[in-house]
C-alpha cells in the first residue's frame, strides 16, 4: 500500500491558498505513484483557526473549498484535514475523498484543552475513531491526539478513555494520523515514541503526517513518519520545511529518513526560530523588517536570523545611541551590519531625550533621577523605530529574550516595541549558545559583542548584573518556576541562594502585566509567555 503523504505549510484563514498547496501535493504524490493521499489536521483552514470558527460564514466556507477540492479527486483517495458540521454538533475532521465526492468523515476523539491548546471551546468529541475499509483494507482514521492517548499523556489531560484501545483489537492494515502538533525543544523524542508505541499496540503501520510552518506563536515542524510494529521508525519527512514522500507501508518502497529529518539542539532552535520568522512576517503580508541594533548580544542575534529568515537585502539595522552608549557598543553594532551586509543607520537621540527630559523638569521638580530617566531612552528609541516602521511598511522586531522577559527587565513602550518579539521564548544561555552556532561556519556577530559583559547601558557603567543573578543562576531559576511550577521552597531546596530564588520569583510575579502587552513571540519551550501561561495579572498568591 503506497501512501503519500503531504506535509505541507498552510496559512490560517487562507481558504484558496490552502485548497492549492493540497491539490499540488496530491497532484504530485499521485504522478509518483501514490495509491492513497494523508494531509496535515484542518489542512483547508490551516491551524489554530481559533476564534474564525466563531464567525458566521467560516464553517460553511470551509466546506465549500472541502467540496470543490473533493470534486477533483479521482481513483486515488485523499484523507483531507477538515470541519464538519451537522445536528451532532461541530467537529474536527478528517474527510476521506474519493472519486469526486466526499465518501466519508473521520472525527477527532480526544480534543486537547491545555498549554496552548482550546479544542472544547470550538468542537465537539467523537465517541470513536473511524475505521474504514478501502478495497478489503481496515483504516484507522485518527487526529493528532487520539493517539498520544497513552497512561502517562491522559493524567496530564484527564481523558477519560484511550481510542487505541478501540483500534487495538480490529486487525487493522494501516492507521492514518492526520495531526497539527506545534514543535518545542522535547517534541520531537515524545512524537516519535507516541508514533512506535502505536504501531505497536495496534500492529500495524501507523502513518503521521504533521503540519509545517509558523502561525502566530506557534512553529509547526513537520518531521512526518511512518512506523511499523516490526522494524520501527522506517520513514521520516524534513523538519522545517514543507515536504512531500511516497511509502509503501508493506515494504517494497521504503525510502531512507531524510537527512532534514529531525534536527536537535541548537541547531534546531536556529531552524524553527527562522521558519517561525519567516512565515509571521510573510503570512502577515510584510516583505521587510528592521530592529535597534544596540550592540548587545540579543540584538545581533536577532537580526543574523531575520537576514536567514528573509535575505539580508529585506532586513534594516539603526542604532540609537544616547549620552550613556559606549563606543564599543556603536562600533559592535556597526560591524555586525557590515557582517551581515543590512542596511544601517545611526540616529542619535541625546536631543530627543533632553527636550523629553526639560519638558518634564517643572514636574519632577527635585525628585532623585531613576529608572525613569533610565526608561526615557528606551522609550525614545521605541518612539522612533515605530514611526520607521510606519513610514517604511516595514514590521519591527523586538529583541529581548525570555530571561529578561520573566523579570521585567525591560521597557513597556520601549524596547518591547514592535511586532514580533522572535528571542521571547530564548533564555539568556540559550542566546549566546545560538550566537555561536551562527558563527560556527563564519563571523557574523562580532566576537565582541559575544565575550563583553551584558548592559542594557541606560545608566553609566550598568551591567546586568548589577541588577540581576548571573544569568546561568537566573535560567535555572526561571525554568524551574515558569516551566515547571515549582513553588519557593522546592527551588530553594534544588541549592538556589533563599534569597536570590525570593527577589526572582517576587520579580516575574510583579511583571505579568509587562507581558500581557508585549509582543507576540515564537514559542520553543515546553511553556512560552503567551497563550500557553495564563497568569493573573492582580492575584495575591505566594508559594
Amino acid at each position: 500500500m503506497k501512501i503519500g503523504i503531504a506535509q505541507i505549510n498552510p496559512t490560517v484563514g487562507d481558504l484558496k491558498g490552502n485548497t492549492q498547496l493540497l491539490r499540488d501535493a496530491y497532484t504530485k504524490l499521485v504522478e509518483n505513484g501514490a495509491e492513497l493521499v494523508i494531509s496535515p489536521e484542518l489542512a483547508i483552514c490551516g491551524y489554530p483557526p481559533r476564534d474564525l470558527l466563531l464567525k458566521s460564514r467560516f464553517v460553511e466556507d470551509i466546506e465549500n473549498s472541502l467540496a470543490a477540492l473533493a470534486s477533483e479527486i479521482q481513483s486515488v483517495p485523499f484523507v483531507v484535514g477538515t470541519i464538519t458540521e451537522d445536528e451532532n454538533g461541530r467537529f474536527n475532521a478528517a474527510a476521506w475523498c474519493e472519486n469526486g465526492s466526499i465518501i466519508t468523515y473521520g472525527r477527532k476523539v480526544l480534543l486537547p484543552n491545555y498549554d496552548v491548546f482550546d479544542e472544547m471551546r470550538y468542537f465537539k468529541a467523537a465517541k470513536k475513531p473511524t475505521i474504514h475499509n478501502w478495497k478489503g483494507k481496515l483504516i484507522g482514521i485518527t487526529i493528532c491526539e487520539d493517539i498520544w492517548s497513552d497512561a502517562e499523556h491522559r493524567s496530564n489531560s484527564n481523558y477519560p478513555h484511550e481510542p487505541i484501545v478501540e483500534l487495538e483489537g480490529a486487525s487493522l492494515d494501516c492507521i492514518l494520523n492526520l495531526s497539527a502538533s506545534p514543535w518545542h525543544t522535547e517534541k520531537h523524542a515524545l512524537r516519535e515514541r507516541i508514533v512506535r508505541s502505536t504501531a505497536e499496540r495496534c500492529s500495524c503501520p501507523v502513518v503521521y503526517c504533521n503540519l509545517v510552518g509558523g502561525n502566530d506563536e506557534l512553529i509547526f515542524d513537520g518531521g512526518s513518519m511512518v512506523a511499523d510494529p516490526h522494524s520501527g521508525l522506517f520513514a521520516g519527512l524534513a523538519s522545517f520545511e514543507a515536504d512531500t514522500c511516497v511509502v509503501d507501508v508493506y515494504e517494497s518502497l521504503r525510502p531512507k529518513v531524510s537527512t532534514k529529518f529531525n534536527p536537535v539542539g541548537i541547531a534546531a532552535i536556529h531552524q524553527a526560530l527562522v521558519l517561525g520568522l519567516r512565515d509571521y512576517v510573510y503570512k502577515s503580508g510584510f516583505k521587510r523588517v528592521l530592529l535597534g541594533l544596540s550592540g548587545g548580544i540579543d540584538s545581533a542575534v536577532v537580526a543574523a536570523l531575520a537576514v536567514d529568515a528573509l535575505g539580508a537585502e529585506n532586513v534594516s539595522g539603526y542604532a540609537l545611541p544616547s549620552a550613556i552608549s559606549s563606543d564599543h557598543s556603536k562600533n559592535d553594532a556597526a560591524e555586525l551590519a557590515k557582517n551581515l551586509n543590512i542596511e544601517f543607520h545611526e540616529i542619535e537621540i541625546v536631543d530627543t531625550v533632553s527636550t523629553a527630559e526639560a519638558a518634564l523638569a517643572s514636574l519632577f521638580k527635585e525628585l532623585p533621577r531613576d529608572v525613569t530617566e533610565e526608561n526615557l531612552q528606551a522609550r525614545t528609541r521605541g518612539l522612533l523605530l515605530m514611526a520607521l516602521s510606519n513610514k517604511q511598511g516595514s514590521l519591527l522586531l523586538t529583541t529581548g529574550n525570555k530571561s529578561e522577559l520573566a523579570v521585567g527587565y525591560c521597557t513597556l513602550y520601549g524596547d518591547m516595541c514592535g511586532g514580533l518579539a522572535v528571542i521571547s521564548d530564548l533564555p539568556k544561555m540559550k542566546v549566546y549558545a545560538l550566537a555561536r552556532h551562527i558563527n560556527q561556519d563564519k563571523e557574523r556577530i562580532p566576537v565582541n559583542t559575544i565575550e563583553k559583559e551584558p548592559s542594557a547601558e541606560l545608566s553609566p557603567n550598568q551591567i546586568d548584573i548589577d541588577s540581576l543573578p548571573p544569568y546561568p543562576i537566573l535560567d535555572g531559576i526561571l525554568k524551574l518556576y515558569v516551566e515547571e511550577g515549582l513553588s519557593r521552597a522546592e527551588i530553594i531546596a534544588r541549592g538556589y541562594d533563599s534569597d536570590t530564588v525570593h527577589s526572582i520569583v517576587r520579580k516575574v510575579d510583579l511583571n505579568e502585566y509587562k507581558r500581557k502587552q508585549a509582543a507576540p513571540g515564537l514559542k520553543i519551550t515546553p511553556l512560552a509567555f503567551g497563550v500557553g501561561r495564563r497568569i493573573p495579572i492582580v492575584q495575591k498568591y505566594v508559594n
